[in-house]
């Protein structure tokens, strides 16, 4: 394992326990302490972004940048946490080698935990969905730079509205009336790109149809495959997957719409790290090798971490929230 001199204090391991934190509306309480007046956007009080690149900062005084010797690595929530602490394993490794820092792999429950986790300095390097994306870069100083795609620089997913091959249901305007599961508030596919899309081919989700939350694609999919739900909008990539691990039957469900692609799982770090270990924690995502990995079986067609830009790669997903009224607080992401 490498080793560098520019390490601080080890974190106590009692303040890796992301289930200990305060909810999200508290601690944008507590940190409400804005830095001196400067320009910031949409980002919260407490970062400045000087520069327009739409992220936070890095603090100016040295003495507030972060070089723990453990790093906390946590992964969207997912419906088997277990499942993915191994799959994520070899990347851990990989990790560690390259920073010469400790690496935890911490499963979150919830946006929200999630979002928390990085805004209280107990989360490094966090994967966020597509819709939380904003959320934690406004609410958290995260700062994306990341994605799984292709050797050929593509990557992406789609939304795609499936429903019970037995349902009756043919078209769109057959939803009216019925249960549709969508997955949470700040869900992208599941639920932002719904309801900025679906009016242009008239149905309105919420008017047309009754909008259930099931609180994940894993459940709004195994959902519809029982008939519990009518049909349900859900994220290409997690059903992919899915179905590669037996969990449905594809022949169960048909698709009713699928969408143009949208950007994947955002990996990112926190704003007030060491330059030095940004650095390293950059060469790690993008000297990882897929080949031959549960990680790279997991996702079939991700070949590799490519470089990506906050400002620029998440303009559609920001259009999307901003035609549903969406703003990034505390309370709209919980």
């Amino acid at each position: 394992m490498i080793h560098h001199p520019f390490r601080s204090r080890k974190l106590p391991l009692a303040t890796l326990a992301l289930s200990s934190l305060l909810p999200l509306s508290l601690l944008a309480t507590t940190q409400a302490q804005a830095q001196e007046e400067c320009e910031r956007g949409a980002l919260d009080a407490i970062y400045c972004d000087e520069n327009g690149d739409m992220v936070a900062d890095r603090p100016t005084d040295e003495s507030e940048w972060a070089d723990p010797d453990t790093l906390i690595f946590a992964y969207t929530p997912v419906e088997d946490p277990a499942i993915y602490s191994d799959i994520w394993q070899p990347f851990i490794e990989h990790l560690e080698e390259v920073t010469g820092r400790d690496v935890r792999f911490f499963a979150v429950q919830s946006n929200s935990a999630q979002v928390e986790a990085m805004r209280s300095g107990r989360l490094h390097i966090a994967g966020f969905s597509t819709g939380p994306t904003p959320f934690a870069v406004n609410l958290a100083g995260a700062v994306p730079f990341a994605l799984m795609g292709s050797d050929d620089g593509r990557f992406g997913y789609t939304l795609q509205l499936y429903t019970h091959v037995d349902s009756g249901i043919d078209e769109l305007e057959d939803l009216k009336g019925k249960r549709v599961a969508h997955t949470s508030p700040t869900s992208n596919s599941g639920n932002q790109a719904p309801r900025a899309l679906f009016p242009e081919m008239g149905i309105v989700p919420g008017e047309d149809y009754e909008v259930v939350y099931s609180g994940s694609h894993d459940q709004s999919m195994l959902g519809v495959v029982a008939q519990d739900y009518d049909a349900a909008p859900v994220a290409s990539e997690v059903v992919e997957r899915m179905a590669a691990r037996g969990l449905y039957d594809p022949d169960d469900v048909k698709i009713l719409y699928e969408s143009d692609s949208f950007p994947t799982t955002s990996y990112n770090y926190a704003h007030n790290l060491h330059p030095d270990l940004v650095d390293r924690i950059e060469e790690a995502f993008f000297s990882f090798d897929f080949a031959g990995t549960e990680l790279g079986e997991e996702f079939e067609g991700v070949e590799k971490f490519i470089p990506i830009n906050y400002q620029e790669h998440w303009k559609v997903i920001r259009t999307i929230q901003s035609a549903n009224g969406v703003e990034y607080t505390p309370d709209n992401l919980e």
